[in-house]
This record gives C-alpha cells, structure tokens and sequence, in this order.
C-alpha cells in the first residue's frame, strides 16, 4: 500500500479545538504540558519521577493478570522492564468493544506500538513500553455490544449489568455462529476466557502481543489502593469538580465546546452487577438506585478496605491512570484530546504529572477496486472530503462548461430588460414597476429551465454519479468516517498481513490524515 498525507484541516472532519491544539494556538497553551513532538519527551522523562514500590506492584499485577493466557516473549520482556526505573509507558485506553469494535480501535494500537519503537530509536537509554488501557469499568454495554462487518451490524443480546469487563461472555457464542469467516481465535477468547476483559486481553494479545504490547484492567484493588488518597478528597472535597469547571468556563470564554462535565463526586460504588453514581444529600452519601446510604466515617472506612468499590468517571480515569502507570504520552482521538484539555488544572493540584497529549492515527483505506474508480472518474484523495455536490460538479464539469449554465443568456436578458425599462420611464415612469415585474416572470423561467437541463444532464452522467456514490458509501459509509463504522476484519479476513502492514507503514509522529491506496 501507498501513503498519502494531507492537512487535518482539509479534510473539514475536526474540531476548532483540536486543529489549535495540534497548530499550537497561543491561547490553549495553559492547558497542557509539552506539545506532542518527539523532542518533548526529553523533558517529560525528567519530570517524571515515579516511585520504584509502583513499578513493583504493577509488576505483580501484570504477571496475575497474564496467567490466563500464553505470554508472548515481547510482553513478557516489556512487562519485566516495567520494574526498572529507566522504562516509561505510552498508553492509549479503549472500551472493550465487541470484536474490537470500529476500525480505529487498531489504529491507537498501531499509535502506541510505532510510537514506543521510535522513541527507543530517539532515547535508546530509556525503555518505552506500549500500553493498552482497558476500560473494564465502564457500563455503557449499549456502546460495546455492536460491531459493523461488510455492511451488517452485528449484535450481542445480553441482560447483563455493571461493569462490562465482569460480564460472562458465553452467550456470545449464538453471535459467533452468524458471523461468516470469522477467525478462530475470536471464538477462543470469547468461549474460553470468563468474562469481557479477559476476553479482550486474549483477543488484542493475539493481534499485537508479537509487538510487545502490554495490556492492563486497572479494576484491581491493589492498583486502587494508590488512588486512595484522591478518592477521599474528590468525595469529600470536590476539588477535581471545582477546578474543572474554572478551566471549562476559560475555554468556553475562548468559544470551544466543553466534552465532558464533572460531577462534584466523580466516582461510581462498583460491585459484580453494579455500577452506579455517588451523590451526596446531607450528611449522607447514597448509590443512585440502590439503597445504600453512607455516612462519612462509613465511607471513608469503605475507601480504606476496599477501594475497588470505587470506580472514577471520565473526569478522574486519567488522573489514575497516570497514578498508576510510569507514563509519558496519552493517546486518543479528537474528542479525548479536548477533554483532557479540561482537565490539567486537577492534575496540577494532585500534584500528577501531566502526560504529552498525541493524537492518534487517523486512516482511510482505499481498496484496489476503490482506487481504480476514483482514477477512472479523475478524482483527487482531497476531493473525497469534499461535499458530494461539489464532487459531482467537478465531475461533471470540470472538462466542459455545463450545458444547463444559462447564465449568460440571463444576463442578456436582464440588459434586454433594462432597455425596455428606459423605454418605459420616457413614455411613464408608473412603467417600471410593471416591467420589472414581468423580468422577474421571466427570470424564474429560466431558472426552472436551467433545473431541468441541469436533471437531464445528471441523468445522462448517471453512471458516473452512481460510481461516485458508491465510493464514497464505501469509504463514508452513513456519511461517517470508515474508521468509525468498519471493523478490522473488513479487510483483515483477506489480508491477515494487515495489522502488520500498518505497523510497517505510519508514523504517529506526523500529525496529519493519512490514506492507504492499495496500488492498481
């Protein structure tokens, strides 16, 4: 496959706020730390200093964690380098989609692989370690449940509730049955492994465990136990809400949507089953929809034994994440870069540092058959961005002027008018308003004429229109992205190199939109 790169804002996909932050906007300078270049690491390196007892633990985690499954020799490697005080992770975190859910689930693995391979060839005495985050505590299992494959959405039906890494995945298997070349080792994770995350694990392990990757389900309590400290003040305190809140009123001053909306308490009661928010009412905490009901002494006491009853939201996870993890750079789409922007002013006053925020690879694919139509119709990688009207114009006009272009007859008549109109003051001023009254007659008949020439013109360049929308249907299926609706299968099922050709191919360090062609 070729690559081809072009600007994030020409492809009018992005978001005012993550075009500034990638062109360094003055503006948004405050709301992070270090700009996501290479040369920034140096610097995070010797900011970070993370306390050897951690590395310790998340050793032991780790090695629990993989008992499971046959560790390859890469993670194996990377999981025992975790204990030296010279290896630093690189982290990107996802839900536990089902199948692995859109195309761009691969893409932050990729991210995360390639970006831990070039900065040991950067800084060869620091170890980098790619990590994936997986987002077993969250409970939205309407978001995971689903994946899209060849066109057809596929869903899982279960009842289940609470956090979705705990959920039994054997019911799975009804799915599995309809779904038509799917590889064994999907049948393996989810017949096998016991629930969601260990699912996934066994899953991305297969796919990318040859790269080193390390894949982590912080629901433990032993990680959570180095969180206590913050979950007493965030329950008790409010801090995280009220400094969230100031930075997301500055940049809403600097007229960006907010992404996210801290809570004054922004941790669920977690237990097999549930999940559900704490609110404070009085002199009580109580779980929404249950009827539990707490006092401060009673949920202080709660932290202290076990503080895997305490989940963070979206606001406190990143908090955590850099707790636990010896972590340079945080990788995420769009909408995570923007919410991290919100979220600096916490991470200063836990005293965490705060990681280089890069964006993950963006990826259109263009399949041969793809390829072959846009070079039959003499389409550009740019014009696929483009509004569909303004690609057929220039498909259909861009060599010869359009036949239903009556605006220069129009013109003519409009002059012709004018003279009438002349005509009609020397005789009666009265005139002019009746004149221009019939030129507007007119000027509508015209434009109705120009409707249809310009209808039967399509419709004779009917082939060529369907072309175009079958690529774009192709390439924008429902109008979205082909990373945000198509699963990796699509094109692994006929190309199992293809994980390993996009590792071959990106580079995370270029900050722009790339397209793969296969060549014709």
């Amino acid at each position: 496959m070729k690559v081809h790169q072009i600007d994030f804002e020409e492809t009018k996909r992005f978001s005012p706020i993550f075009l500034d932050y990638i062109n360094n906007k003055k503006e948004l300078q405050n709301f992070y730390a270090y700009r996501p270049e290479v040369e920034s690491f140096k610097n995070a390196i010797e900011s970070r200093n993370f306390d050897h007892s951690k590395r310790e633990v998340l050793f032991t985690i780790l090695e629990k964690q993989y008992r499971e499954i046959s560790i390859k020799p890469a993670v194996s490697e990377n999981i025992r380098a975790l204990k030296k005080d010279n290896t630093f992770t690189v982290t990107t975190g996802h839900q536990l989609n089902i199948f692995t859910g859109p195309l761009f689930f691969i893409y932050k693995i990729v991210t995360v692989i390639n970006m831990a391979k070039m900065l040991k060839e950067t800084y060869p005495a620091y170890n980098f370690v790619p990590v994936y985050w997986m987002a077993s505590e969250d409970h939205d299992f309407d978001e995971i449940n689903n994946f899209k494959l060849f066109g057809q959405k596929y869903t899982w039906q279960s009842r289940q509730n609470g956090a979705v890494g705990d959920m039994d995945t054997s019911s799975i298997k009804t799915l599995l049955e309809q779904i038509p070349e799917i590889p064994d080792f999907f049948s393996a994770g989810y017949t096998e492994q016991k629930n969601l995350a260990e699912a996934t694990r066994y899953i991305v392990d297969h796919l990318f465990g040859d790269q080193g990757l390390v894949i982590l389900d912080a629901n433990d309590k032993e990680l959570k136990k180095e969180f206590q400290s913050i979950i007493k003040d965030d329950i008790f305190h409010n801090n995280a809400h009220i400094l969230a809140q100031k930075a997301s009123g500055q940049l809403e001053n600097l007229e960006y949507k907010s992404q996210v909306f801290p809570r004054p308490i922004n941790f669920f009661f977690m237990e097999y089953g549930v999940r559900e928010r704490i609110e404070e009412e009085g002199e009580k905490f109580i779980v929404m929809n249950s009827s539990l009901s707490l006092s401060k002494s009673e949920i202080e006491s709660l932290i202290d034994e076990h503080p895997e009853k305490f989940s963070p939201n979206v606001v406190m996870r990143p908090v955590y994440q850099e707790v636990i993890l010896p972590n340079l750079a945080y990788v995420g789409g769009p909408a995570e870069v923007a919410y991290w922007l919100q979220l600096k002013g916490i991470f200063d006053h836990y005293q965490v540092p705060f990681p280089i925020l890069f964006p993950r690879l963006f990826v259109l694919i263009l399949a041969k058959t793809i390829s072959k139509k846009m070079e039959k119709l003499n389409l550009s990688n740019l014009d696929l961005f483009n509004d569909f009207n303004e690609i057929k114009e220039k498909l259909l006009f861009s060599d010869r002027e359009a036949v239903h272009d009556l605006d220069d007859q129009l013109a003519e008549i409009q002059r012709a008018f004018e003279s009438i109109k002349s005509k009609a003051n020397d005789i009666d001023q009265s005139l002019e308003g009746f004149v221009m009254s019939e030129f507007k007659k007119v000027e509508k008949g015209v434009e109705n004429i120009q409707k249809r020439l310009k209808k039967a013109e399509e419709q004779k360049e009917d082939v060529k229109i369907n072309q175009l929308k079958s690529i774009l249907d192709k390439l924008f299926p429902d109008g979205n992205p082909q990373e945000r609706e198509d699963n990796f299968l699509n094109f692994y099922i006929n190309n199992p190199s293809f994980i390993n050709e996009l590792i071959a191919l990106l580079d995370p360090f270029v900050l722009k939109y790339n397209i793969l062609s296969e060549d014709v």
